[in-house]
């Protein structure tokens, strides 16, 4: 066991005993700011609830480093608890401990062989026009400027590449009212919801490799609302879906390949509509890039697939190629049971501040 684990298990913990549920970023952000006071080798910015933190020693590449400070509601886990090699509480994994390690980092490495902006931003467990990157943006897009970016999101401590795409689409089906001791006067919308279920059923994964990385799509219905009363045949029912699409398509390129999944299952007769309500975009791995191929070499492990959502997407449309490395295990996030290790830790701190020193 190390002295730097150990450190990083109880800056985690401190992290973990301060409230930051998503909008409620104040404090954890002062504190942030506070523990990088003395720290003469960078720029300190606020703006809102966020904190960015700069070198400016003119090298010829910069990365930036960026994590989220909010959590989601607690879950009966707001209190830090240390054990053995672990600490378990609230965001321990998803993601005061990578933000842990890019504090340890901020504070300790004064002269990296590339230039380097920390970004610790709000509301990223939130509708995305929340997010604190967005506010950033808007006040000072130039703290955002970089060559590529890593995400201190939990990984387990291994790279995962680029993210996957989100659509969210709405099936509207449409029927006729009736009593429902006449139904067959009518035509009952949400009985119409059964040749729609099975056609998903024939939704084909796609599993293309990208760099080397397999993703995996994913389809699944996830709400539905229908029913006008109890003694009458509802005349419209909604079905609500979310589609993982990979990185080689478009979200449009991926809500037509839905919709045609459909077809054969949508009535215009009955008004029937497939609308696509938000969609967020993927982000191609693009490993082939110095900053991230040596993030690769140093994290001593074989990259793969974000297989959820990440803000590298953030990034990557604004030009700037972005993976995803951090402790924890991106399986517990959110969970009651939520912890991460001090072996992740010391992994992430190690290939980050190699990847800090060995890439001018």
């Amino acid at each position: 066991m190390s002295r730097r684990g150990d450190d990083l298990l109880a800056l985690t913990a401190e992290l973990v005993e301060i409230p930051s549920v998503s909008h409620d970023e104040r404090r954890i952000s002062t504190f942030v700011a506070d523990q990088l006071g003395s720290a003469e080798h960078l720029e300190i910015s606020r703006v809102g609830h966020n904190v960015v933190a700069r070198t400016s020693l003119g090298r010829s590449l910069r990365l930036l480093i960026a994590g989220h400070l909010d959590t989601v509601p607690p879950n009966g886990n707001d209190r830090a608890i240390i054990e053995g090699d672990r600490c378990s509480g609230l965001g321990a994994a998803d993601m005061k401990g990578g933000v842990a390690v890019m504090l340890d980092l901020a504070r300790r490495v004064t002269e990296p062989a590339i230039d380097v902006t920390y970004v610790w931003y709000a509301c990223e467990e939130v509708e995305q026009r929340h997010s604190g990157l967005l506010e950033i943006e808007a006040e000072g897009p130039q703290l955002l400027a970089a060559d590529a970016a890593v995400l201190a999101e939990p990984t387990s401590a291994f790279v995962e590449a680029g993210c996957q795409g989100v659509l969210r689409v709405a099936v509207r089906l449409g029927g006729a009212r009736a009593h429902t001791a006449r139904p067959w006067t009518g035509v009952n919308a949400i009985h119409r919801l059964g040749p729609v279920l099975r056609q998903l059923e024939l939704f084909v994964e796609r599993r293309p490799t990208i760099d080397g990385c397999e993703y995996r799509e994913a389809l699944q219905a996830v709400g539905v609302k229908g029913g006008v009363a109890n003694n009458v045949v509802p005349d419209e029912v909604l079905l609500i879906l979310n589609h993982r699409f990979a990185p080689d398509r478009t979200p449009s390129q991926a809500f037509e390949a839905l919709r045609e999944l459909l077809t054969p299952v949508i009535d215009e007769q009955f008004g029937d509509r497939v609308e696509l309500e938000d969609s967020s975009l993927a982000a191609a791995p693009n490993l082939a890039h110095p900053l991230l191929a040596s993030l690769v070499v140093g994290s001593g492990t074989a990259p793969r697939a974000k297989l959820g959502w990440t803000d590298v997407s953030f990034f990557t449309a604004r030009g700037v190629p972005a993976a995803n490395f951090g402790p924890g295990d991106p399986l517990l996030a959110h969970t009651a049971g939520e912890w991460v290790g001090r072996s992740d830790l010391e992994v992430v701190q190690k290939g980050l501040e190699s990847l800090l020193s060995e890439s001018g």
